[in-house]
């Protein structure tokens, strides 16, 4: 458990250099951006490779740490450009890479092990397991998933020394970040690559309200205190898309409540919001009052504080005091030595004159020296050794402080070398190991429920979730010893020992496997003595990540449904891989639940439908009250496309009847395709 006492970082999102300006004049003392193509908010301004460097350079010289944002999914074809823009983060001398892909991770560690491994939220790390998991693989920080509650968070900091980062404004992702594929499922636009249409932002419906997918924005500015005592090392500002005025008025708030003030929330409503604020997730009070759009009164509130909320950031924020030591002796230039506590570096001027009136004494001398203007430093101690009657120029004097200034602005911005290991890298992956496909992929079939259940002689896997199991344990003999356990996809704090006890009692009945669909579900089945198959949501899309969960105990894996099936060809290692070949796709994974009323569940059996503008109807099943999911309309089917040369392909049944799995595997084992409306997904288009 972490003891540091300081207080928590602010870190503000910068998506140009307006922002950068206001988020470091604002007092920020970390900022997160984006370089090329390779960070979740593409269509941010960004920075181009010289602009890069002068960001970084400008918050070196102020102090001010820098996160970069390669946080989104690679591809094979991508990693030697992934590579570029990594020696570039690198040499600039920013502090630290946020990353989702494994491949990412892999590639930092060994390119450039100086700069820190953060976790990003895409991650969906949610739980104690998780972040123990990213902690052993080298992760010095992780950003928890925005729906964790305050009691989980301290819960996951007490568990980990891996400092926590958790997002205390912004704008609420309806569905799980890193496990929504809508926006890809409806126009190709991945969200893990960084190019999200928020498609939830549109007219979703159901019984309960219209808008359904559309959250208000988080605040959790009021909550600082508590979030800094349960053990959150930085407080992180969503809105790399957002205007300065906005990252200001974020950062001020922050840094006003921090100091035991009182933020003015009514203009950081005004500058931003859609309906208000909602801390429902991080209180617990996860009902219908957690829901908003942007309104035209939201958009016209902005117009009347974006000109005051511009005197944020018109200046400079006072980073460093500086120390300061003149020395002025007859016949040698006058010499002055600066030291911001870290780095010291001693300048010269001209020759000191013969005082004809007035000589320099200690008391002018600091007052010329004292004049720092604006800069991001104050003065310090000011002490100086003057010979008597001696003066300088105010000219000479001012020319010293500037050079003085200019001097350890250098150094607190200079960048240690960085080695160029990209062939290294590259040959790395070269030699990845890549098993032989069979000329006939294996079958398996993954069950929504226990009734669904039917044993095939050309099956060799099924696939039930866990709960179901725990209910039916006499299907693990049934199936003849081929029945794994699917890991729910989000399990909280509370429910790990539950989980835990329930893998237990399984494995003591005959049970060997299990399918991890997040990373803390790896290390619960690992924990547990149970074999690991890799779920479709750990989205694997290259072969270096490929080898990452294989060396962390996932001997198989189900690649990433966002593929195009020619791109599956050569993602093999030492280990199977496979794809879905039918099923509804699960698109959004919910804790605020859009069936869910104001006091709560109500009389819902689980079971529900959302509509789209379009008339399209979305199945909606609840899993235990703990989240739901939002299944695409049509069922994926891969019948009539080129199969890719995998180990097994999946029939995932979500909400067909028993009958209707019986004659969809038949008639896909026929080479049929089943009767009925279905999609071929992103099978057979390019991944934007």
């Amino acid at each position: 458990m972490k003891t540091d006492l300081h207080l928590p970082e602010i870190l503000a999102p910068v998506g140009g250099r307006e922002q950068l300006i206001a988020a470091v004049n604002s007092g920020a003392d970390a900022v997160y951006f984006g370089a090329g193509d390779f960070n979740a908010r593409r269509n941010a301004e960004n920075f181009g490779d010289a602009d890069f460097i002068a960001a970084v350079r400008y918050c070196r010289e102020r102090g001010v740490k820098t996160y970069i944002t390669l946080n989104t999914l690679l591809t094979d074809g991508e990693l030697p450009a992934f590579l570029g823009t990594l020696r570039l983060a690198a040499q600039a001398g920013a502090d630290a890479v946020l990353v989702q892909d494994l491949a990412a991770a892999a590639a930092v560690k060994q390119y450039a092990p100086g700069l820190a491994l953060h976790a990003s939220t895409q991650m969906a790390v949610h739980n104690i397991a998780g972040a123990k998991l990213l902690e052993e693989q080298g992760f010095a920080r992780i950003v928890l998933a925005r729906e964790t509650s305050l009691k989980e968070i301290e819960a996951i900091c007490a568990a980990v020394n891996a400092e926590i980062e958790v997002f205390v404004h912004g704008a609420h992702c309806m569905g799980f970040s890193g496990l929504c594929y809508t926006s890809c499922a409806f126009g190709s636009r991945s969200a893990n690559r960084g190019l999200c249409a928020q498609p939830c932002r549109l007219n979703f419906r159901n019984e309960q309200r219209e808008y359904c997918l559309s959250l208000k924005d988080m605040s959790l500015v009021e909550h600082l205190p508590a979030l800094a005592a349960a053990g959150v090392c930085s407080f992180k500002i969503e809105g790399r898309m957002k205007r300065p005025e906005y990252v200001a008025a974020a950062v001020n708030a922050c840094r006003v409540k921090l100091a035991g003030g009182q933020p003015d929330t009514e203009t950081l409503k005004s500058v931003f919001s859609r309906g208000g604020f909602t801390d429902g997730y991080l209180t617990g009070r996860v009902n219908g009052a957690m829901f908003g759009r942007r309104t035209k009164e939201d958009v016209t509130a902005a117009a009347g504080v974006l000109k005051n909320l511009q005197r944020l950031y018109d200046k400079e924020y006072k980073r460093a005091a500086l120390d300061m030591r003149l020395t002025v002796l007859p016949d040698a230039p006058a010499a002055l030595t600066v030291s911001d506590g870290v780095h010291t570096v001693t300048v010269t001027g001209e020759t000191p004159q013969k005082a004809l009136n007035a000589p320099l004494t200690e008391e002018k001398a600091a007052a010329a020296l004292s004049k720092l203007g604006d800069t991001p430093y104050t003065a310090g101690r000011i002490t100086a050794e003057i010979a008597p009657e001696l003066m300088l120029p105010a000219s000479a004097m001012n020319a010293l402080r500037r050079a003085g200034v200019q001097a350890i602005a250098e150094k607190r911005a200079a960048v240690p070398p960085a080695e160029d290991k990209t062939a290294a890298v590259l040959e790395t992956i070269r030699t990845l190991p890549s098993s032989p496909a069979p000329e006939t992929p294996a079958l398996r079939m993954r069950f929504q429920t226990a009734a669904q259940f039917f044993t095939h002689p050309a099956c060799e896997r099924y696939i039930l979730p866990l709960e179901e199991i725990a209910a039916h344990p006499e299907l693990i003999e049934t199936s003849g010893g081929r029945l794994a356990a699917e890991l729910p996809v989000l399990i909280f704090p509370a429910r790990e020992p539950k989980i835990a006890a329930a893998l237990k009692s399984l494995k003591e009945k005959g049970l060997t496997l299990g399918v991890a669909e997040n990373i803390g579900g790896i290390k619960l089945l690992k924990d547990a003595g149970l074999a690991v198959t890799g779920g479709a949501h750990l989205n694997i899309t290259n072969r270096l990540a490929l080898a990452e969960y294989e060396a962390l105990g996932c001997k198989d894996n189900t690649l990433s449904f966002e593929l195009h099936l020619s791109a599956m060809n050569g993602l093999r290692c030492a280990g199977k891989t496979g794809y879905i070949a039918w099923g509804r796709l699960p698109l959004m994974r919910f804790r605020s639940c859009p069936q869910r009323g104001e006091t709560g569940c109500g009389n819902c059996k689980g079971r529900a439908e959302i509509t789209d503008r379009k008339n399209e109807r979305f199945p909606l099943l609840c899993s235990e009250r703990q989240y739901s999911t939002m299944y695409n309309a049509a069922p994926l089917c891969s019948v009539g496309l080129k199969a890719p040369q995998t180990d097994f392909y999946t029939l995932y049944f979500t909400t067909e009847s028993p009958a209707q799995c019986r004659n969809i595997a038949e008639s896909i084992l026929a080479g049929q395709k089943p009767a009925g409306r279905v999609t071929a997904g992103q099978y057979n288009k390019r991944l934007l």
